[in-house]
């Protein structure tokens, strides 16, 4: 019953767009758990006994959750179905983790690096340093760039497909960038493959997730960005926030062209709401320094 029951919400969320991958994952889990059990509706107690085995509070609460959703949703139609409180396991306190912003400096060491990779002279040198760069220069979340395909390698840009928030986008390129990646795409369409992802290693196939952030930190390591295995530093996804505050720096420090590049930006980004870009906001000297200045300016009563 309860599987049956996972089937039809899965349906639902997945028919108004959601692709709802994760939850979906956790909820077979769960029915599956309380079907052992002999459940055929859901319980607060066998929903609290299969979150609590997750290995960390975060991800006990993410069971906790999943689990109340889908009870609210079928408790609306069948009163046997209980439904866990949200705090039945602890509040949950979710602390942002501060991004790193990387200098120029290290952005060139890490291409660098990746350029230095083995076997020289294959693509798999070229393609990471290119990727990196790329993530760099235009802030592309990694998922993004490596689902592009060579035809989204367009004269106007990277057209960047239906993503995070179901919007696709069209990137235009700064001519060093588009210059780099033609460099990339003159090997890249040397080589006879049928899969037709833009970047592809030695395997003539797109690498995996989990293999770029392998080879990611074993770069960033090597340079010096990040310290033993199991130490916290510097991710792939803090260029995608050092690309965000990057850009707002070099913005003209007025309230209009702040407002009008925020709203630009968060287009570039992606985002579906203008609110997601803050997310990537961090405080650095620069922007501190503009902040400071244009409040002197305030303060004296001549308009910003």
């Amino acid at each position: 019953m309860l599987n049956e029951a996972l089937s039809q919400y899965v349906d639902l969320h997945c028919s108004v767009g959601f692709k709802f991958r994760v939850q979906r994952l956790l909820l077979a889990n769960f029915v599956r758990f309380a079907e052992r059990h002999g459940d055929e509706f859901i319980r607060v107690a066998r929903v609290i006994e299969w979150a609590i085995q997750a290995p960390s509070p975060p991800q006990r609460r993410n069971r906790l959750l999943a689990a109340r959703r889908f009870g609210l949703s079928l408790q609306a139609e069948d009163p046997r179905h209980e439904v866990p409180a949200p705090d039945a396991i602890g509040r949950g306190l979710f602390k942002r983790r501060t991004p790193y912003i990387y200098t120029p400096r290290e952005v060139a060491a890490l291409m660098k690096a990746a350029a230095g990779l083995r076997p020289s002279g294959s693509i798999r040198p070229l393609m990471y340093s290119t990727l990196f760069g790329l993530i760099a220069a235009t802030g592309m979340r990694i998922s993004e760039a490596l689902a592009l395909r060579i035809e989204d390698a367009t004269d106007e840009g990277l057209f960047v497909r239906e993503t995070k928030f179901h919007k696709s986008r069209l990137l235009p390129l700064h001519d060093t960038t588009r210059r780099a990646l033609d460099s990339y795409l003159s090997m890249r369409r040397r080589l006879g493959t049928l899969d037709g992802a833009l970047f592809v290693s030695n395997t003539l196939a797109a690498p995996a997730y989990p293999t770029v952030v392998a080879t990611f930190l074993r770069l960033a390591r090597s340079i010096g960005l990040r310290g033993a295995p199991g130490e916290r530093g510097p991710r792939i996804h803090d260029l995608r926030h050092s690309f965000a505050v990057r850009s707002l720096e070099s913005c003209r420090a007025d309230r209009e062209a702040v407002a009008r590049h925020i709203v630009a930006l968060s287009t570039y980004l992606g985002h579906g709401h203008v609110t997601d870009t803050y997310w990537y906001l961090e405080a650095t000297p620069i922007l501190m320094r503009q902040i400071a200045e244009a409040s002197e300016v305030l303060h004296q009563g001549v308009p910003a």
